[in-house]
């Protein structure tokens, strides 16, 4: 398999979720404004929505979408236990989350550092941000993780977004069981070793 990826993009959460899962894998990092691989690639070519995070699969098939790429990956190192058995309610609540993350607090964040934004917007952005953290705050009182004490593919995208707060007028210390959840995420060993790989800091 090998990941296309941008440094700090949504990415990173199939980056960790393989790094996690131990299986054998390659990157290539991709400038997003020029539309090329780091090798030199058309990257519409290999990916026609021009978007990360992308997975060439071994046949040389493409497979997009964060929520998506993720599932397929712990599917593939069931070892690793990173998503429950498909039927299962574990797995549905795993892709409750996945749902959450991807639509609530993904798709929400974004513009929030966008220049192009409206101030008006960003406004409205906050004001809905600051609901859905506060549902974040109240699951994740008691827990390790947002399916408990288990470490999930939810909690690698999670964590993926709530890496960009500093780039908001977000202030986190608001919710410190989000806050705290984030650190506990940031210190896996794993996850450091992305955040290594990419240049980035937790």
């Amino acid at each position: 398999m090998k990941l296309y990826y941008a440094p700090g993009a949504c990415s990173v959460s199939p980056h960790i979720v393989l790094q996690e899962s131990g299986l054998k894998y390659d990157v290539e990092k991709v400038n997003l404004a020029e539309g090329k691989t780091e090798g030199g690639a058309d990257f519409k070519a290999i990916n026609p929505k021009s978007q990360v995070p992308t997975l060439q699969l071994d046949d040389g098939s493409i497979l997009t979408e964060g929520a998506v790429i993720v599932q397929y990956i712990a599917d593939n190192a069931p070892n690793a236990d990173l998503i429950a058995k498909p039927g299962t309610m574990e797995r549905y609540r795993t892709q409750e989350w996945l749902n959450f993350t991807a639509s609530e607090l993904h798709k929400t964040m974004g513009p929030l550092f966008r220049p192009t934004t409206p101030d008006a917007f960003k406004e409205i952005s906050m004001q809905t941000m600051d609901r859905k953290f506060n549902d974040l705050e109240r699951h994740l009182k008691g827990k390790q993780y947002l399916m408990g004490d288990k470490f999930t593919v939810a909690d690698a995208y999670c964590y993926t977004i709530l890496r960009w707060i500093p780039r908001t007028k977000i202030d986190l210390s608001k919710y410190p069981n989000v806050k705290a959840y984030h650190d506990r995420v940031a210190a896996r060993p794993k996850v450091q070793e992305v955040l290594k790989s990419e240049g980035l800091t937790a």
